[in-house]
């Protein structure tokens, strides 16, 4: 299993839209360049995080800013914003193990429990992250880079 880059590909656009907004104006066509792919993409990204109400986007070449304190907005929220699980389960079972089996039969009293742990212990570590410590993490190594460290 791995997670899709839409979650990195929205820790990059909040990097960016905090360390350029006093810079420059932040568009998707600016933050495609910065990460790298298509503008579709990112446009995309950027549906997800306004409809989650993480961003406001001004249409044409408006900009994009945060839409509430980066400390009030954790990992897990954006996590949430851009990678809709289904019913609310990280992990996607097999569907009709077979009843016959005794494996089959008892793999989900077996697992449930563990699979729900980890997904309870993945979201607690991102909500001890916020965006935030985004910001403050950049501005430290693009400081440390510009100061020859």
């Amino acid at each position: 299993m791995q997670i899709s880059s839409r979650f990195t590909v929205a820790l990059h656009i909040f990097a960016c839209v905090e360390y350029f907004k006093n810079q420059r104006k932040v568009t998707s066509d600016f933050l495609a360049s910065s990460i790298n792919t298509n503008p579709v993409i990112i446009r995309k990204i950027l549906a997800l995080l306004s409809k989650a109400g993480l961003i406001r986007v001004a249409r044409g070449t408006g900009g994009i800013e945060v839409a509430m304190p980066l400390a009030d907005i954790t990992f897990l929220d954006v996590y949430r914003a851009v990678e809709p699980i289904e019913n609310g389960m990280l992990f996607r079972f097999h569907e009709n193990p077979n009843p016959d089996c005794p494996v089959g039969k008892n793999i989900h009293a077996l697992l449930d429990g563990k699979l729900q742990a980890i997904q309870d212990a993945m979201e607690d570590r991102m909500k001890g992250y916020t965006l935030e410590d985004i910001r403050t993490g950049i501005n430290e190594i693009i400081g440390d880079c510009e100061n020859g460290k």
